[in-house]
Protein backbone atom coordinates (compact mmCIF):
# COMPACT_ATOMS: atom_id res chain seq x y z
CA UNK A 1 0.00 0.00 0.00
CA UNK A 2 1.11 3.55 -0.73
CA UNK A 3 2.48 5.42 2.28
CA UNK A 4 0.40 8.58 2.07
CA UNK A 5 1.84 10.24 5.17
CA UNK A 6 5.01 11.48 3.47
CA UNK A 7 2.92 13.02 0.66
CA UNK A 8 0.42 14.83 2.88
CA UNK A 9 1.16 18.44 3.81
CA UNK A 10 2.66 18.89 7.26
CA UNK A 11 -0.52 20.64 8.38
CA UNK A 12 -2.42 17.38 8.05
CA UNK A 13 -0.70 16.11 11.20
CA UNK A 14 -2.68 18.75 13.13
CA UNK A 15 -6.01 17.35 11.95
CA UNK A 16 -7.75 15.13 14.47
CA UNK A 17 -11.09 13.38 14.57
CA UNK A 18 -13.69 15.29 16.55
CA UNK A 19 -14.57 13.50 19.77
CA UNK A 20 -18.02 15.04 19.56
CA UNK A 21 -18.63 13.82 16.00
CA UNK A 22 -17.74 10.29 17.13
CA UNK A 23 -19.97 10.52 20.17
CA UNK A 24 -22.93 11.60 18.05
CA UNK A 25 -23.04 8.05 16.74
CA UNK A 26 -24.26 7.07 20.21
CA UNK A 27 -27.50 8.91 19.58
CA UNK A 28 -28.49 6.03 17.34
CA UNK A 29 -28.31 3.56 20.24
CA UNK A 30 -31.71 3.42 21.96
CA UNK A 31 -30.37 2.32 25.35
CA UNK A 32 -28.01 5.31 25.73
CA UNK A 33 -29.08 8.48 27.52
CA UNK A 34 -26.99 11.02 25.67
CA UNK A 35 -25.93 14.41 26.97
CA UNK A 36 -23.10 14.41 24.44
CA UNK A 37 -24.26 16.17 21.31
CA UNK A 38 -24.84 19.89 21.58
CA UNK A 39 -27.41 19.73 18.83
CA UNK A 40 -30.93 21.13 18.47
CA UNK A 41 -33.92 18.95 19.19
CA UNK A 42 -35.30 17.97 15.75
CA UNK A 43 -38.82 17.97 17.19
CA UNK A 44 -38.50 21.75 17.38
CA UNK A 45 -37.49 22.33 13.76
CA UNK A 46 -39.99 24.54 11.85
CA UNK A 47 -40.56 21.76 9.34
CA UNK A 48 -43.92 22.99 8.08
CA UNK A 49 -42.56 26.48 7.55
CA UNK A 50 -39.67 25.11 5.49
CA UNK A 51 -42.02 22.88 3.54
CA UNK A 52 -44.03 25.95 2.58
CA UNK A 53 -40.89 27.94 1.79
CA UNK A 54 -39.54 25.34 -0.63
CA UNK A 55 -43.00 24.87 -2.17
CA UNK A 56 -43.22 28.61 -2.78
CA UNK A 57 -39.77 28.62 -4.37
CA UNK A 58 -40.55 25.73 -6.71
CA UNK A 59 -43.99 27.00 -7.66
CA UNK A 60 -42.85 30.42 -8.82
CA UNK A 61 -40.33 32.14 -11.04
CA UNK A 62 -37.81 32.22 -8.20
CA UNK A 63 -36.94 28.56 -8.81
CA UNK A 64 -34.61 29.45 -11.68
CA UNK A 65 -32.39 31.68 -9.57
CA UNK A 66 -32.68 29.28 -6.61
CA UNK A 67 -31.13 26.45 -8.64
CA UNK A 68 -28.53 28.65 -10.35
CA UNK A 69 -25.05 29.80 -9.42
CA UNK A 70 -25.14 32.92 -7.26
CA UNK A 71 -22.88 35.62 -5.85
CA UNK A 72 -20.24 34.64 -3.31
CA UNK A 73 -21.36 37.26 -0.78
CA UNK A 74 -24.72 35.54 -0.35
CA UNK A 75 -28.39 36.05 -1.14
CA UNK A 76 -29.07 39.79 -0.82
CA UNK A 77 -32.56 39.58 0.80
CA UNK A 78 -31.15 37.27 3.48
CA UNK A 79 -28.28 39.66 4.16
CA UNK A 80 -30.80 42.51 4.38
CA UNK A 81 -32.85 40.49 6.91
CA UNK A 82 -29.71 39.88 9.00
CA UNK A 83 -28.90 43.61 8.96
CA UNK A 84 -32.34 44.42 10.34
CA UNK A 85 -32.18 41.64 12.93
CA UNK A 86 -28.76 42.47 14.40
CA UNK A 87 -29.70 46.15 14.55
CA UNK A 88 -31.94 45.13 17.48
CA UNK A 89 -28.83 44.22 19.49
CA UNK A 90 -26.81 47.31 18.58
CA UNK A 91 -24.94 46.11 15.50
CA UNK A 92 -25.31 48.90 12.94
CA UNK A 93 -24.16 47.68 9.54
CA UNK A 94 -25.20 47.32 5.89
CA UNK A 95 -25.66 44.28 3.69
CA UNK A 96 -22.14 44.89 2.35
CA UNK A 97 -20.82 44.03 5.83
CA UNK A 98 -22.60 40.65 5.83
CA UNK A 99 -21.14 37.52 4.26
CA UNK A 100 -23.02 34.19 4.07
CA UNK A 101 -21.16 30.97 4.88
CA UNK A 102 -21.99 27.27 4.85
CA UNK A 103 -22.57 27.23 8.58
CA UNK A 104 -20.53 29.10 11.17
CA UNK A 105 -17.96 26.30 11.10
CA UNK A 106 -16.95 27.40 7.61
CA UNK A 107 -16.61 30.92 8.95
CA UNK A 108 -14.10 29.71 11.53
CA UNK A 109 -12.13 27.85 8.87
CA UNK A 110 -12.03 30.90 6.59
CA UNK A 111 -11.01 33.22 9.43
CA UNK A 112 -8.25 30.85 10.50
CA UNK A 113 -7.00 30.71 6.93
CA UNK A 114 -7.20 34.49 6.59
CA UNK A 115 -5.30 35.41 9.75
CA UNK A 116 -2.99 32.57 10.75
CA UNK A 117 0.45 31.86 9.35
CA UNK A 118 2.40 28.91 10.82
CA UNK A 119 3.49 29.61 14.41
CA UNK A 120 1.24 32.64 14.82
CA UNK A 121 -0.66 32.76 18.09
CA UNK A 122 -4.42 32.52 18.53
CA UNK A 123 -5.73 33.60 21.92
CA UNK A 124 -8.53 31.28 23.03
CA UNK A 125 -10.38 30.73 26.28
CA UNK A 126 -9.48 27.76 28.49
CA UNK A 127 -11.64 25.76 27.63
CA UNK A 128 -12.87 26.78 24.18
CA UNK A 129 -15.08 25.46 21.40
CA UNK A 130 -13.57 22.26 20.04
CA UNK A 131 -14.72 23.06 16.50
CA UNK A 132 -12.70 26.28 16.58
CA UNK A 133 -9.54 24.40 17.55
CA UNK A 134 -10.20 21.92 14.74
CA UNK A 135 -10.66 24.75 12.24
CA UNK A 136 -7.59 26.69 13.33
CA UNK A 137 -5.28 23.68 13.73
CA UNK A 138 -4.90 23.21 9.97
CA UNK A 139 -3.13 26.58 9.77
CA UNK A 140 -0.47 25.51 12.30
CA UNK A 141 -0.86 28.11 15.04
CA UNK A 142 0.20 28.08 18.64
CA UNK A 143 -2.37 28.84 21.32
CA UNK A 144 -2.23 31.07 24.36
CA UNK A 145 -4.80 31.34 27.11
CA UNK A 146 -7.21 34.24 26.86
CA UNK A 147 -8.46 35.34 30.24
CA UNK A 148 -10.61 38.43 29.71
CA UNK A 149 -10.75 39.28 33.41
CA UNK A 150 -7.17 38.20 34.13
CA UNK A 151 -4.10 40.32 34.77
CA UNK A 152 -1.76 39.35 31.93
CA UNK A 153 -0.27 42.31 30.12
CA UNK A 154 -0.14 42.84 26.34
CA UNK A 155 3.64 42.63 26.60
CA UNK A 156 3.37 39.16 28.12
CA UNK A 157 1.19 37.97 25.24
CA UNK A 158 3.58 39.48 22.68
CA UNK A 159 6.61 37.90 24.32
CA UNK A 160 5.03 34.44 24.41
CA UNK A 161 3.99 34.72 20.76
CA UNK A 162 7.42 35.88 19.70
CA UNK A 163 9.08 32.95 21.44
CA UNK A 164 6.72 30.63 19.53
CA UNK A 165 7.97 32.10 16.26
CA UNK A 166 5.08 34.33 15.25
CA UNK A 167 2.74 37.10 16.33
CA UNK A 168 -0.61 37.30 18.09
CA UNK A 169 -3.27 37.55 15.37
CA UNK A 170 -6.64 37.32 17.05
CA UNK A 171 -8.61 36.54 20.18
CA UNK A 172 -11.40 34.02 19.68
CA UNK A 173 -14.27 33.52 22.10
CA UNK A 174 -17.97 32.79 22.42
CA UNK A 175 -19.21 35.58 24.66
CA UNK A 176 -22.75 34.31 25.31
CA UNK A 177 -23.54 30.85 26.77
CA UNK A 178 -20.33 29.46 25.38
CA UNK A 179 -19.71 26.00 24.09
CA UNK A 180 -18.60 24.14 26.21
CA UNK A 181 -19.11 25.90 29.55
CA UNK A 182 -22.42 27.71 29.06
CA UNK A 183 -20.87 30.80 30.66
CA UNK A 184 -21.31 34.41 29.54
CA UNK A 185 -18.62 37.10 29.49
CA UNK A 186 -19.77 40.14 31.46
CA UNK A 187 -19.67 43.70 30.17
CA UNK A 188 -16.44 44.49 32.02
CA UNK A 189 -14.76 41.47 30.45
CA UNK A 190 -15.87 42.50 26.97
CA UNK A 191 -14.56 46.02 27.47
CA UNK A 192 -11.25 44.68 28.79
CA UNK A 193 -10.95 42.43 25.74
CA UNK A 194 -11.45 45.39 23.42
CA UNK A 195 -8.74 47.30 25.28
CA UNK A 196 -6.38 44.31 25.07
CA UNK A 197 -7.06 43.93 21.34
CA UNK A 198 -6.29 47.61 20.86
CA UNK A 199 -2.97 47.25 22.69
CA UNK A 200 -2.02 44.15 20.68
CA UNK A 201 -3.54 45.47 17.43
CA UNK A 202 -5.32 42.20 16.75
CA UNK A 203 -8.75 41.06 15.58
CA UNK A 204 -11.48 39.75 17.86
CA UNK A 205 -13.46 36.79 16.54
CA UNK A 206 -16.84 36.81 18.30
CA UNK A 207 -18.64 33.48 17.90
CA UNK A 208 -22.31 34.26 18.49
CA UNK A 209 -23.82 30.86 17.67
CA UNK A 210 -25.98 30.96 20.84
CA UNK A 211 -26.74 34.71 20.90
CA UNK A 212 -30.51 34.19 20.57
CA UNK A 213 -30.80 31.53 23.28
CA UNK A 214 -30.97 33.66 26.43
CA UNK A 215 -33.47 32.28 28.94
CA UNK A 216 -33.03 34.70 31.83
CA UNK A 217 -30.72 37.36 33.19
CA UNK A 218 -29.87 40.72 31.63
CA UNK A 219 -28.63 40.74 28.01
CA UNK A 220 -25.08 41.99 27.44
CA UNK A 221 -24.25 43.93 24.29
CA UNK A 222 -22.29 41.94 21.71
CA UNK A 223 -18.62 42.83 21.51
CA UNK A 224 -19.14 44.09 17.97
CA UNK A 225 -21.90 46.43 19.16
CA UNK A 226 -19.59 47.83 21.85
CA UNK A 227 -16.83 48.18 19.27
CA UNK A 228 -19.13 50.08 16.89
CA UNK A 229 -20.34 52.40 19.67
CA UNK A 230 -16.84 53.36 20.79
CA UNK A 231 -15.24 53.62 17.35
CA UNK A 232 -18.05 55.42 15.55
CA UNK A 233 -18.88 52.87 12.85
CA UNK A 234 -18.38 49.30 11.73
CA UNK A 235 -15.63 50.20 9.26
CA UNK A 236 -13.48 51.32 12.19
CA UNK A 237 -13.96 48.13 14.22
CA UNK A 238 -11.63 45.18 14.79
CA UNK A 239 -14.36 42.74 15.87
CA UNK A 240 -15.63 40.08 13.45
CA UNK A 241 -18.98 38.58 14.42
CA UNK A 242 -20.11 35.15 13.24
CA UNK A 243 -23.63 33.83 13.60
CA UNK A 244 -25.70 30.87 12.50
CA UNK A 245 -29.24 29.69 11.85
CA UNK A 246 -28.29 26.18 12.99
CA UNK A 247 -29.37 26.59 16.61
CA UNK A 248 -32.55 28.52 15.84
CA UNK A 249 -33.97 27.19 12.55
CA UNK A 250 -32.20 24.07 11.25
CA UNK A 251 -28.53 22.96 11.16
CA UNK A 252 -28.88 20.71 8.11
CA UNK A 253 -29.26 23.69 5.78
CA UNK A 254 -25.75 24.90 6.69
CA UNK A 255 -26.42 28.63 6.62
CA UNK A 256 -24.25 30.92 8.74
CA UNK A 257 -22.88 34.43 8.38
CA UNK A 258 -20.05 36.80 9.21
CA UNK A 259 -20.38 40.51 9.95
CA UNK A 260 -17.34 42.76 9.78
CA UNK A 261 -15.58 45.69 8.20
CA UNK A 262 -15.39 45.70 4.41
CA UNK A 263 -11.65 44.86 4.13
CA UNK A 264 -12.35 41.59 5.98
CA UNK A 265 -15.50 40.81 3.99
CA UNK A 266 -13.70 41.35 0.67
CA UNK A 267 -11.00 38.84 1.65
CA UNK A 268 -13.58 36.32 2.82
CA UNK A 269 -15.35 36.58 -0.54
CA UNK A 270 -12.08 35.72 -2.29
CA UNK A 271 -11.63 32.69 -0.03
CA UNK A 272 -15.13 31.49 -0.82
CA UNK A 273 -14.66 31.94 -4.54
CA UNK A 274 -11.64 29.64 -4.30
CA UNK A 275 -13.37 27.10 -2.02
CA UNK A 276 -17.01 26.52 -2.99
CA UNK A 277 -18.06 29.62 -5.01
CA UNK A 278 -21.10 30.28 -2.81
CA UNK A 279 -23.30 28.65 -0.20
CA UNK A 280 -26.44 26.82 -1.34
CA UNK A 281 -28.65 29.39 -3.03
CA UNK A 282 -31.93 27.57 -2.49
CA UNK A 283 -31.21 27.03 1.21
CA UNK A 284 -30.40 30.71 1.67
CA UNK A 285 -33.67 31.67 0.00
CA UNK A 286 -35.62 29.21 2.16
CA UNK A 287 -33.99 30.51 5.34
CA UNK A 288 -34.91 34.07 4.35
CA UNK A 289 -38.52 33.02 3.75
CA UNK A 290 -38.82 31.27 7.13
CA UNK A 291 -36.93 33.93 9.08
CA UNK A 292 -39.00 36.75 7.58
CA UNK A 293 -42.27 35.00 8.35
CA UNK A 294 -41.65 34.02 11.96
CA UNK A 295 -38.11 33.98 13.34
CA UNK A 296 -39.04 35.52 16.68
CA UNK A 297 -41.90 33.06 17.16
CA UNK A 298 -39.56 30.13 16.46
CA UNK A 299 -36.92 31.45 18.86
CA UNK A 300 -39.50 31.95 21.61
CA UNK A 301 -40.69 28.36 21.16
CA UNK A 302 -37.27 26.77 21.48
CA UNK A 303 -36.30 29.00 24.40
CA UNK A 304 -39.35 27.83 26.35
CA UNK A 305 -38.39 24.19 25.84
CA UNK A 306 -34.65 24.54 26.40
CA UNK A 307 -35.01 26.73 29.47
CA UNK A 308 -37.22 24.08 31.07
CA UNK A 309 -34.66 21.40 30.30
CA UNK A 310 -31.88 23.61 31.69
CA UNK A 311 -33.85 23.97 34.90
CA UNK A 312 -34.40 20.21 35.09
CA UNK A 313 -30.70 19.53 34.62
CA UNK A 314 -29.61 22.02 37.27
CA UNK A 315 -32.16 20.58 39.70
CA UNK A 316 -30.97 17.03 39.01
CA UNK A 317 -27.33 18.02 39.44
CA UNK A 318 -28.12 19.59 42.81
CA UNK A 319 -30.00 16.45 43.82
CA UNK A 320 -27.64 13.71 42.67
CA UNK A 321 -24.07 15.00 42.34
CA UNK A 322 -21.66 14.03 45.11
CA UNK A 323 -19.70 16.60 47.10
CA UNK A 324 -16.59 17.82 45.33
CA UNK A 325 -18.32 18.10 41.95
CA UNK A 326 -19.17 21.60 40.71
CA UNK A 327 -20.99 22.89 37.65
CA UNK A 328 -21.88 26.07 35.80
CA UNK A 329 -25.34 27.63 35.88
CA UNK A 330 -25.91 29.01 32.37
CA UNK A 331 -28.44 31.73 31.59
CA UNK A 332 -28.99 30.27 28.11
CA UNK A 333 -27.52 28.08 25.39
CA UNK A 334 -27.31 24.30 25.48
CA UNK A 335 -24.54 23.32 27.90
CA UNK A 336 -23.54 22.76 31.49
CA UNK A 337 -19.87 22.26 32.42
CA UNK A 338 -18.90 19.90 35.23
CA UNK A 339 -15.66 19.93 37.18
CA UNK A 340 -14.98 16.60 38.85
CA UNK A 341 -12.89 16.01 41.98
CA UNK A 342 -9.14 16.31 41.41
CA UNK A 343 -7.56 13.17 40.02
CA UNK A 344 -10.61 11.98 38.12
CA UNK A 345 -10.43 11.65 34.34
CA UNK A 346 -13.45 12.46 32.19
CA UNK A 347 -12.38 10.11 29.40
CA UNK A 348 -12.00 7.19 31.78
CA UNK A 349 -15.32 8.07 33.37
CA UNK A 350 -17.00 8.07 29.94
CA UNK A 351 -15.72 4.57 29.18
CA UNK A 352 -17.11 3.31 32.48
CA UNK A 353 -20.35 5.20 32.00
CA UNK A 354 -21.03 3.72 28.58
CA UNK A 355 -20.28 0.23 29.86
CA UNK A 356 -22.25 0.37 33.10
CA UNK A 357 -24.65 3.33 33.29
CA UNK A 358 -25.36 3.90 29.57
CA UNK A 359 -24.93 7.69 29.84
CA UNK A 360 -22.93 9.66 27.27
CA UNK A 361 -21.19 13.02 27.68
CA UNK A 362 -18.08 14.72 26.30
CA UNK A 363 -14.79 14.54 28.26
CA UNK A 364 -13.55 18.04 28.94
CA UNK A 365 -9.86 17.98 28.06
CA UNK A 366 -10.63 17.98 24.31
CA UNK A 367 -11.78 21.58 24.75
CA UNK A 368 -8.41 22.71 26.09
CA UNK A 369 -5.76 23.69 23.56
CA UNK A 370 -3.11 22.09 25.77
CA UNK A 371 -5.13 18.97 26.63
CA UNK A 372 -5.20 19.82 30.33
CA UNK A 373 -7.99 19.65 32.92
CA UNK A 374 -8.96 16.04 32.36
CA UNK A 375 -11.28 16.23 35.40
CA UNK A 376 -13.96 18.09 33.44
CA UNK A 377 -16.85 17.17 31.18
CA UNK A 378 -19.58 18.80 29.09
CA UNK A 379 -23.23 17.82 29.24
CA UNK A 380 -26.01 19.15 27.01
CA UNK A 381 -29.69 19.42 27.89
CA UNK A 382 -31.01 20.29 24.42
CA UNK A 383 -32.12 16.83 23.29
CA UNK A 384 -33.21 15.17 26.52
CA UNK A 385 -36.65 15.38 28.12
CA UNK A 386 -37.16 15.88 31.85
CA UNK A 387 -37.38 12.17 32.63
CA UNK A 388 -34.20 11.37 30.71
CA UNK A 389 -32.39 14.22 32.40
CA UNK A 390 -33.35 13.11 35.90
CA UNK A 391 -32.48 9.46 35.27
CA UNK A 392 -29.28 10.22 33.37
CA UNK A 393 -27.91 12.64 35.97
CA UNK A 394 -28.86 10.19 38.71
CA UNK A 395 -26.79 7.48 37.01
CA UNK A 396 -23.93 9.87 36.36
CA UNK A 397 -23.89 11.08 39.95
CA UNK A 398 -23.82 7.50 41.18
CA UNK A 399 -20.90 6.70 38.87
CA UNK A 400 -18.89 9.76 39.98
CA UNK A 401 -19.57 9.02 43.63
CA UNK A 402 -18.48 5.40 43.26
CA UNK A 403 -15.34 6.38 41.34
CA UNK A 404 -14.37 8.91 44.00
CA UNK A 405 -14.92 6.34 46.75
CA UNK A 406 -12.67 3.83 44.98
CA UNK A 407 -9.95 6.45 44.60
CA UNK A 408 -9.99 7.24 48.31
CA UNK A 409 -9.95 3.54 49.20
CA UNK A 410 -6.88 3.08 47.03
CA UNK A 411 -4.87 5.76 48.87
CA UNK A 412 -2.15 4.46 51.24
CA UNK A 413 -2.65 5.05 54.95
CA UNK A 414 0.04 7.39 56.31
Amino acid sequence: MLDWDHIFATRSSRMKASEIRELLKLLEQPDIISFAGGIPDPALFPAEEFQKAYADIFSGAQVNSALQYSVSEGYKPLRDWIVADVAKIGIDCTADNVFITSGSQQALDYLGKLFLSPNDTALVTWPTYLGALSAFNAYEPTYDQLSVNGNRTPEAYRETASKAGGAVKFAYLSADFSNPTGETIDLQGREKLLALADELDIAILEDAAYQNLRFDGEPVSPILALDIARSGGIEKTRTIYSGSFSKTLAPGLRVGFVIGAMPVIRKLVLLKQAADLHSSTINQIAVEHVASRGFDVQVAKIKRVYSGRRDSMLAALAKYMPKGTTWTKPEGGMFVWLTLPEGMDGAELLAKSLATEKVAFVPGKAFYADGSNANTLRISFSCANDEMIDEGIKRLGRLIGNAETREHEALPII
